[in-house]
């Protein structure tokens, strides 16, 4: 009996005792370029001769936290994972290098092959999206990298990636026509022309042609921000050594969905063992699954003519509000009323663009988000208005009339450019 109930008391000791962790979390610190960036080795506990991993980020800003839950899944699966925190100086929306983060990338390659569960011949990176870049750049200039792993990586330009992000989101709210083109194409090509999208021309296919490591190349079918079947075919043709997986109902991040654009608990079946097997054990053959299917291929985002500068818009900008508020006045008020709504109201909705990529331009009419179908129209008030005004210009050759003809025959060709006048 005494036997009995002390066999039920260890029981429920063993029930209610917390389970034994499967993975050491230790922080770590190392340098580059005089900035110290912080992070976490998360490894098995007495774990020795582990290969090691570090897990560079996609775009934006990101700390450690965003791949612990991945990092301790390796872990579970005997790898030891440095995740860090992202610089955060020399990196923001407006600047940034990948020649850097790929620095930053070897320095913590550096940290996680002097650990002494770590078996320093075996440390490799993973990158996730713009770590998709930065990730083969890094790998490229140090042998001591040795092997690769990407999510979601391009085979193409950043500039030529974003646009047709853009391009499928828009559609996807059921827009098209000129606003489309302009969002995807006028309004990237000015973006990169002024200098706010930094690396827009960085070409990924010289380095992964460079590269002799093992490379583990991931991508979700649905993915609706990376162009999946150019990045596999882009792939395949570029590395010396490949294992290049599809997995079809997934996204981005290799986040189970139903459509690319929702994100459903967990990750695909079956990704994050790959990942684990294929460290383990890296194949010494190549081998791809067929790229997927894309509703339309990537188009590239040409530079600025002399006559699209940057500059010259915002001169042009600037002259139409000046001229429009000139013609307010009696005689061409129309004119005035109609240019000035249409510069304005474009200026908001490009804003609105930039920020809500389209979802807060509210209801769709054919094809046009109601606001664009308003400039529109109030465009062609502009152009009817010009007209007029030229008539009245002929008649009497008035200073006034002047200045509001030409910022109406300015309006035209700069509305035709912007999409105000297109189909």
């Amino acid at each position: 009996m005494r036997r009995g109930a002390l066999l039920l008391a260890g029981v429920i000791l063993a029930l209610s005792a917390p389970p034994a962790s499967a993975a050491d979390s230790s922080d770590v610190t190392f340098t580059n370029g005089g900035v110290t960036l912080h992070g976490s080795v998360v490894a098995p506990p007495g774990g020795t001769k582990l290969p090691g991993l570090v897990m560079i980020h996609g775009s934006g800003e990101h700390s450690r936290e965003d791949y612990r839950d991945q990092a301790e899944v390796f872990a579970r699966q005997g790898i030891a994972t440095l995740i860090y925190d992202k610089r955060t100086e020399g990196y923001s929306q407006f600047s940034r290098s990948y020649s850097t983060l790929a620095d930053d990338a070897l320095a913590a390659v550096e940290a996680l092959r002097k650990r002494p569960e770590v078996d320093p011949s075996r440390v490799g990176v993973w990158g996730l999206s713009e770590g998709g870049w930065v990730a083969p750049l890094a790998a490229s200039r140090s042998a001591n990298v040795a092997f690769v792993v990407t999510l979601g990586a391009n085979g193409v330009e950043p500039s030529r990636q974003q646009a047709w992000a853009i391009e499928n989101q828009l559609r996807r709210l059921g827009m098209d026509g000129s606003m489309v083109r302009m969002a995807s194409s006028t309004m990237m090509r000015q973006l990169v022309g002024g200098g706010v999208f930094p690396e827009a021309y960085y070409d990924p296919v010289p380095v992964l042609k460079s590269l002799r490591q093992p490379v583990l190349g991931l991508w979700g079918a649905k993915d609706i921000l990376t162009p999946p079947g150019e990045a596999v075919r882009i792939f395949q043709e570029s590395l010396a050594h490949y294992t290049l997986r599809v997995f079809p109902d997934a996204q981005h991040q290799l986040r189970r969905t139903t459509d690319g654009y929702d994100k459903l608990p967990g990750y695909a079946p079956g990704y994050l063992e790959l990942v684990g097997t294929w460290v383990h054990d890296l194949p010494a053959a190549s081998s791809a699954d067929a790229p997927p299917a894309q509703d339309r291929p990537s188009g590239s985002v040409t530079p600025l003519a002399w006559y699209e500068s940057t500059w010259l818009q915002l001169a042009v900008l600037v002259f139409l509000l000046v001229a429009f508020g000139f013609s307010l006045r009696r005689g061409t008020r129309w004119l005035g009323v109609t240019g000035l709504l249409a510069v304005v109201g474009f200026l908001v909705v490009d804003v609105l663009i930039q920020t809500t990529m389209g979802k807060g331009l509210g209801p769709v009419v054919l094809g046009r988000p109601l606001p664009w179908l308003v400039l529109q129209l109030l465009a062609l008030g502009a152009v009817a208005a010009t007209i007029g005004t030229a008539v009245a210009w002929w008649r009497h050759r008035t200073p006034r009339l002047g200045v509001a003809l030409a910022g109406g025959v300015v309006f035209i060709p700069w509305a035709l450019y912007w999409g105000l006048l297109g189909i």
